[in-house]
């Protein structure tokens, strides 16, 4: 076994699900996915793919008809991509990997933007590149704050690519327009590569916009840039395993190679079932954006009520994060977490997992189809923090 391999930490997120497995009475909320099926007119399509007999290989890149419908949805949010630019993958995270193995080699330098989903930096670790992080940081709110000036004196000419993930997992975090802007600028100059993780753009609650703000909006065909969505969070399709990514000219064909040797291509029932939830698209996302803004604001306003509790309410994303008045636990906020499952029923995911800068916190999924169970599970916090 390779020794960075064995090195690699696991998901402490997992580890805290896993001390809850088998237990009906648990409240969980460690996993970032919602507790709705994914709609019927989704899985019908996918069940009508399997009844005639779609069981065998699609090209690489995935049906032209699912490319076609996703350059479509793309450019209603983004304007035309253009032809040639859209790979269907076997999930957004298969698509992170796929664009790191494009990118980065061993003892390549990435820096990547935290606290962020764990896998997002252990990607180019597992390639062997060397991972910088730059921090956010919170505010006396709660709300998670990028300096620009350290990232951009962070990212030289020796970094191969810049990760960022935004609207962020764990802390909600968006970039705006103008940071977007001064950063692709800078890369520009130092010739680094993007990889936007922009899986959580349509959950959105800020104004003006259907979506946050992306890369796409800012760039240009033939930037060093890669974007990367699923139908995971938007089209309730966590267990779909779908996702797509947007590439720069002349670069398709190495996605392609790469998706071959990785999975060959997507289920072919699978893609019609994400032809089926793009057609719904513009009916579907606003419903259940606004059904998660409700959620949003029931979890937010419930924690925000309880003396001494720090978060601040996302404008993005699905989950709230939030330190909890100082405990001996709360400072280790692993063992913090597995003992809100074995004593109090409540499955979060410990602050940890996402870095050691979200040492001392913890990110709540608030993607839940009753309100209500968002309560109770605040009343079991309450109940731990003996307020």
């Amino acid at each position: 076994m390779r020794e960075t391999i064995a090195n690699l930490p696991g998901s402490k997120i997992r580890e805290v699900a896993n001390a809850g497995l088998g237990r009906d009475d648990v409240l969980a909320f460690w996993f970032g996915e919602s507790d709705q099926v994914t709609p019927e007119p989704v899985r019908q399509a996918a069940a009508e793919s399997l009844a005639r007999g779609e069981t065998f290989y699609s090209h690489n890149l995935g049906l032209v008809e699912l490319r076609a419908a996703l350059r479509g949805y793309t450019s209603a949010l983004h304007g035309d991509p253009g032809d040639d630019r859209i790979a269907v993958t076997s999930s957004g995270v298969t698509a992170l990997m796929l664009a790191m193995q494009l990118l980065a080699q061993s003892g390549d330098e990435v820096v990547v933007v935290t606290p962020v989903w764990p896998n997002l930096p252990a990607q180019p670790a597992i390639l062997g590149a060397r991972v910088r992080r730059v921090a956010l940081r919170p505010d006396a709110a709660g709300a998670w704050r990028l300096d620009l000036d350290q990232l951009l004196a962070t990212v030289t000419p020796a970094t191969r690519v810049l990760l960022l993930n935004a609207p962020n997992n764990p802390s909600g975090w968006t970039l705006s327009r103008a940071e977007q802007q001064a950063i692709v600028e800078h890369c520009r100059r130092t010739g680094t590569w993007i990889v936007a993780d922009e899986v959580y753009e349509r959950l959105w609650f800020g104004s003006g916009s259907i979506c946050a703000p992306s890369f796409l909006d800012v760039t240009t065909p033939d930037d060093r840039l890669i974007v990367v969505h699923s139908f995971s969070k938007s089209f309730l399709m966590t267990g779909w395993r779908l996702g797509w990514m947007v590439l720069p000219r002349g670069h398709l064909d190495a996605m392609g190679k790469l998706i071959e040797f990785n999975s060959s291509c997507a289920p072919v029932f699978v893609q019609r079932g994400g032809l089926a939830a793009l057609a719904d698209a513009e009916a579907s996302v606003p419903a259940l954006i606004g059904h998660l803004k409700t959620c949003r604001d029931t979890l937010c306003a419930a924690l925000g009520a309880l003396p001494g509790v720090r978060l601040a309410t996302p404008d993005g994303g699905m989950y709230a994060f939030l330190q909890v008045p100082e405990l001996p636990e709360a400072r280790d906020s692993l063992a913090f977490a597995k003992r809100l499952v074995a004593e109090h029923g409540l499955g979060l995911a410990p602050g940890a997992a996402f870095g050691d800068e979200g040492e001392g916190w913890l990110r709540w999924c608030l993607a839940s189809r009753d309100p209500a169970r968002l309560l109770q599970g605040v009343e079991r916090l309450r109940s731990a923090l003996r307020l």
